[in-house]
């Protein structure tokens, strides 16, 4: 089947109107994809409008390629080299900045990835196949402790701890190199699971999360996306993790907020710093029309914040 076709994008209608495009001004789609908010972008642009999208990964840049517009540029980077890349092709500041966090469906449909326990697969998992190592070879090095704290924070797994003794036994046979591998290792090692749920789902999502140093990567683009906004500019994100939305919702609410000044401080309200975001209308999530559709888009939560007039502090997300 045809990769493009696999992929369904989610709260591409809700996430557009958010961006509020004006027909010229320029926007950034974070996270390319199969291009499906870029297009839906591009349809609302007039000829003097500006795209410019993001992605790290081999296969996204290449399908990017039919997108034969002379007002889209591709840039083969993580998104937290938002900035730099901005301002390497000289775009001072954007009107909209939109980010569809997480994993795509043809990353996870596609066994060669080794992001899905559904295929025994090599061991891989990286968004982009170019750089860094694959998981298989840090499982090799990583101690117990390490893979330990990766289970536990990054995919909230109680038996993180069993999971990582059994994978230190494991490998003193042989090197646990495919995703069929390590899926019946940690299929022995935890007996009981939510209903549904394969016990190897939470260590695959916390070792493809940490691999790709996912929340970090967040935490790094917030800020620069906030600072290259345009005053009334949108940020638009898109998570599928509570660990993602967590660090997004955070970060939204502390930059809507004034920021802290000393207790006792005499100063007037008026003279009080703005905050330099403004939160727009509640989080979104897929409707009922959408979930049946496209079970995958039930995890979706959508944030919108709004740049405003007053200085941007910057600062970690």
């Amino acid at each position: 089947m045809n990769e493009d076709l696999r992929h369904i994008t989610v709260l591409l209608d809700e996430a557009v109107e958010a961006l509020a495009i004006r027909q010229d001004g320029v926007y950034v789609d974070a996270t390319f994809g199969r291009g499906g908010h870029s297009r839906a972008i591009l349809a609302q642009l007039g000829a003097q409008g500006r795209l410019i999208a993001f992605d790290r990964d081999p296969a996204a840049v290449a399908a990017s390629k039919a997108l034969n517009d002379g007002r889209f540029t591709l840039v083969h980077e993580p998104f937290s080299e938002l900035a730099a890349s901005l301002d390497a092709l000289g775009v001072a500041r954007v009107d909209g900045v939109l980010m569809d966090i997480g994993v795509s469906s043809p990353q996870l449909d596609d066994p060669q990835r080794g992001m899905s326990f559904r295929f025994d697969a090599p061991l891989d998992m990286r968004m982009d196949t170019t750089r860094g190592e694959p998981v298989s070879q840090w499982l090799a090095r990583a101690t117990v402790a390490e893979i330990t704290n990766v289970v536990r924070d990054y995919g909230e797994e109680r038996f993180a701890y069993a999971i990582a003794k059994a994978i230190d036994a494991a490998r003193a046979g042989s090197p646990i190199a495919t995703t069929g591998q390590l899926a019946a290792l940690v299929a022995e090692t935890v007996r009981t699971r939510e209903l549904g749920q394969h016990p190897a789902t939470r260590t695959f999502q916390a070792l493809r999360i940490f691999i790709n140093r996912e929340l970090e990567e967040l935490s790094l683009t917030l800020p620069q996306a906030v600072s290259k906004l345009n005053t009334g500019g949108r940020l638009v994100v898109i998570s599928f993790h509570s660990l993602e939305d967590r660090i997004v919702k955070r970060f939204m609410r502390d930059h809507s907020r004034p920021p802290a000044l000393p207790r006792g401080l005499p100063i007037r309200e008026a003279d009080r710093p703005r905050p330099s975001l403004g939160l727009v209308g509640d989080a979104v999530r897929a409707s009922d029309a959408e979930l049946s559709a496209n079970p995958r888009s039930r995890s979706a939560i959508m944030r919108v914040a709004q740049r405003t007039d007053a200085a941007f502090a910057g600062g970690a997300a």
